[in-house]
């Protein structure tokens, strides 16, 4: 499992910043006044090859009120949430209460923190992290977030405890690893009972029974599998126990360690906007899908119909995913889960040859050709496979980073359906093979553009009769 690094500190401190540089983003709204995050937000980012997650949240000062007090809450679950805390400072403006009030409460939960003072740069460091060794923690780093400076040496002395990840080709003993995801009390403990044989896990009829996400490894008519049994997401604004919110981050990273996922949908409540999110959380993550509607029993021809129309219209973008109509109670329909599993997981595992690859995006282009682009058509060389789980085909060519994401979708597509590949989400990368001596000929008039290149053209001439 990733760790989860939370960064909290009194607000304005800079940890909207380190959270952009370590994510490598800029997710986070980052401005000169206080109070802009008021909701925890994730990201990954991988120090080494150490993965990640890290969560920034709005600050805390102590004696909060109204939104203020809502947003001291995400932050203080945010720690509950977190292996270790990353405790930040201003070390311009130098040791605060607010400050003090923060460590006791690290203290008391026991969690492991290291302070980190920012906004060094053109201060002395030593004067500045002076006041704050005061606070009685072991590790302290001076850091500059804006500039970078000092942020590796802090992810390197963090990350340094925890194990190195296991590559893919080790982990094959595990057999495919199949996440159970969805909304809490959809059926999600009773289908791994079910795939399973056995009473494995802990089933009631009341939604977060499952606290933690639950790796259960075991075979099946000689196949190995490992089964991962998540606790339920709900969405935002209805996670209000702090044991529950914990959960979220154990599912997503469960969803992330997963080769499959089997998104169950509880089919009498029908599908609701969480369903979507989480479905697209999947594919964001690149993992293979299989789609299970659970409680499919007991329901009349009517009902069934109206449910089947929904998921045609709202699943519209998960169109390469099987969906499979079971009961996890009375075990209709469970076993052949297995099939779309193995299914989904060849297709996103499946090596793929330059040649296929080339000959599909020649075909594909001769049937529909790109744009025209101020009057030059888009053109697509070759391409070749760029990793799998999820299937990656990077594409080489000319004004790549001015094709339609329509035209994407239909590349998507063809590959999709000329391949055979079912279940698993196809991502596209595109990489432009412009001319580089073009960047020298800006500002140049066209005539000295055409005397250049005429030059060129005859030295090759040239060079290839000496040849």
């Amino acid at each position: 499992m990733k760790p989860v690094l939370a960064l909290v500190g009194r607000p304005n401190v800079g940890k909207s910043t380190l959270f952009n540089r370590l994510t490598r983003s800029r997710d986070a709204i980052v401005a000169d006044f206080s109070g802009l995050t008021r909701d925890r937000q994730y990201g990954e980012g991988k120090g080494g090859d150490k993965p990640y997650i890290v969560i920034d949240t709005g600050g805390l000062e102590g004696g909060e009120k109204g939104i203020d007090f809502e947003m001291a809450s995400q932050s203080l679950l945010a720690i509950e949430e977190a292996d270790v805390v990353l405790l930040l400072v201003d070390g311009r403006a130098g040791l605060n209460p607010g400050d003090t009030q923060i460590v006791e409460h690290l203290r008391k939960l026991g969690k492991p923190a290291h302070l980190v003072v920012n906004k060094v740069d053109g201060i002395d460091e030593e004067v500045a992290m002076g006041d704050f060794y005061g606070l009685g923690l072991e590790q302290v780093f001076p850091i500059t977030a804006s500039q970078g400076r000092g942020v590796k040496k802090l992810l390197d002395s963090v990350l340094i405890g925890f194990p190195e990840p296991v590559p893919e080709d080790e982990r094959a003993a595990e057999g495919i690893r199949i996440a159970i995801a969805g909304r809490p009390n959809v059926g999600k403990s009773t289908l791994v009972n079910r795939m399973l044989g056995e009473d494995r896990v802990v089933v009631f009829d009341e939604g977060g029974t499952t606290r933690d996400s639950v790796y259960i490894p075991f075979e099946r008519h000689g196949n190995r599998y490992t089964l991962i049994d998540t606790a339920g997401i709900r969405r935002r604004g209805k996670t209000t126990e702090t044991v529950e919110k914990f959960s979220v981050v154990k599912s997503l990273t469960a969803i992330q360690d997963a080769n499959v996922v089997i998104l169950v949908v509880d089919a009498r409540t029908g599908i609701v906007e969480q369903d979507l999110h989480l479905l697209g959380y999947v594919v964001d993550a690149g993992r293979a899908l299989v789609i299970a509607l659970n409680k499919w029993d007991g329901m009349d021809t009517e009902q069934k119909e109206r449910i089947k129309s929904d998921i045609r219209r709202r699943f519209a973008f998960v169109d390469f995913a099987a969906i499979h109509f079971i009961s996890a109670m009375h075990g209709t329909g469970v076993g052949d889960l297995y099939k779309s599993v193995h299914i989904a997981y060849d297709s996103a595992k499946r090596d793929l040859g330059t040649n296929m690859l080339t000959k599909t995006l020649q075909d594909a282009v001769l049937d529909h050709s790109p744009p025209m682009i101020n009057g030059r058509r888009i053109k697509l060389r070759y391409a070749h496979a760029g990793g799998q789980n999820p299937p990656i085909i990077v594409i080489h060519g000319k004004q790549t980073d001015k094709l339609p994401d329509s035209y994407k979708r239909y590349l998507e597509k063809t590959f999709r359906k000329v391949l055979k590949l079912e279940g698993t989400p196809v991502k596209i990368e595109l990489r432009s093979d412009d001319n580089p001596y073009v960047k020298h000929e800006q500002g140049m008039s066209g005539r000295l553009v055409a005397q250049k290149r005429r030059i060129t053209k005859n030295r090759k001439i040239a060079r290839s009769r000496d040849d």
